[in-house]
């Protein structure tokens, strides 16, 4: 009887310019309005050729659920929030998790919604909002700091979650964090191995997680391989690049210029290569660099600079399907990932003749 109209009035057909619905897909397939939404929701008593009829004409038309709709009937929104601050657009890493988020996202029932805040307003205001409104199924948070409220709030209210970044309040909860301990210190081998002694990191702000896991790799680096921290604490990567130019300009002219430089940020090593040269100095030259870089425009911008990626799309996947896990009830301990760096070569400028 699946897809059978005997004796059932014919559904009438949509309005010019009106938003595709069930009713829509009813008409165009001559089936009833029940049978397509159970061909949708794969019903098992749908035929399987019943299905694909109704899926084709569904993305031929551009159908999408009515939220509401579906929120009335299930209280589910099917709507996952990725809050990012003003800096992380900054820091030029906001596109490719999008893409990478979107591209686990597309073979689901959910939808992805950005909600951008300044980090100097209350980070649990965007949390406050989406649990009191019922607006997400999921959340995904970034720039985690050891002791994370949002990380708190969003147990206590049970509000599935992933973290971009780790804690340290002793709470299991899914994450997915790059390996900033590991990239400092194969950065500090790097730049020992060229010679250089006396190295600067630029890095995050303290109140971050990952400060304190670049910071270490930085330091057992330099215990490691011989070398010695020069002073750079009073800019990190959350600073403009007018003010990090500024700040490394400054210390290239003073007694304590360093030879070699870990940068934490792609951007921000922009900004230290313009210092170094504003100082007259040159990069390769007088002094060595390691970047995080998370795409290959530094590396092909400045080739003297040595590069280590971070995949920030693989960050997007690795989130979405870490957040899907836990609004599944999956144990948070199961949806935990570190990424690794890579090192990347030197890009050649020679060109065959």
């Amino acid at each position: 009887m699946e897809g059978k109209t005997k004796n059932r009035p014919a559904a009438a057909p949509p309005p010019d310019g009106a938003r595709p619905t069930l009713k829509t897909i009813a008409f165009m397939t001559g089936l009833g309005i029940t049978t397509v939404s159970r061909a949708l929701k794969d019903a098992p008593d749908i035929g399987a050729e019943t299905k694909e009829r109704v899926r084709l004409v569904a993305k031929q038309i551009g159908y999408q659920p009515n939220r509401a709709g579906v929120r009335l009937r299930t209280g589910k929104t099917n709507v996952i929030s990725l809050v990012l601050t003003l800096e992380e657009e900054i820091m030029g890493i906001t596109s490719p998790m999008v893409v990478g988020i979107t591209e686990i996202l597309a073979g689901t029932q959910y939808h992805l919604v950005v909600t951008p805040y300044s980090s100097t307003k209350d980070p649990l205001g965007p949390i406050r909002y989406i649990l009191d409104t019922g607006a997400a199924d999921g959340v995904i948070i970034s720039r985690t700091e050891p002791h994370d409220a949002r990380v708190t709030l969003m147990t206590e209210r049970r509000l599935p979650f992933v973290t971009h970044g780790r804690t340290e309040m002793g709470i299991a909860h899914p994450f997915h964090d790059f390996d900033n301990e590991r990239f400092a210190y194969e950065a500090v081998r790097r730049l020992t191995e060229r010679g250089r002694r006396r190295l600067v990191l630029l890095e995050p702000p303290p109140n971050l997680t990952f400060h304190s896991h670049m910071r270490t790799g930085f330091e057992r680096g330099l215990k490691d391989f011989g070398a010695e921290a020069v002073s750079f604490h009073h800019v990190n990567i959350d600073h403009s690049l007018v003010a990090i130019r500024d700040a490394f300009e400054q210390l290239m002219h003073s007694v304590d210029a360093p030879d070699g430089i870990v940068s934490g940020s792609g951007a921000g090593a922009i900004a230290l290569i313009a210092g170094i040269e504003s100082a007259g100095k040159k990069v390769g030259e007088d002094v060595d660099m390691v970047s995080k870089a998370p795409s290959d425009f530094l590396r092909w911008l400045r080739p003297e600079v040595m590069t280590m990626y971070e995949d920030i799309r693989l960050a997007g996947r690795e989130l979405a399907k870490a957040v899907i896990g836990h609004i599944e009830g999956k144990p948070p301990e199961t949806l935990q990932s570190l990424s690794q760096p890579e090192f990347q070569r030197p890009v050649s400028l020679s060109r065959k003749v």
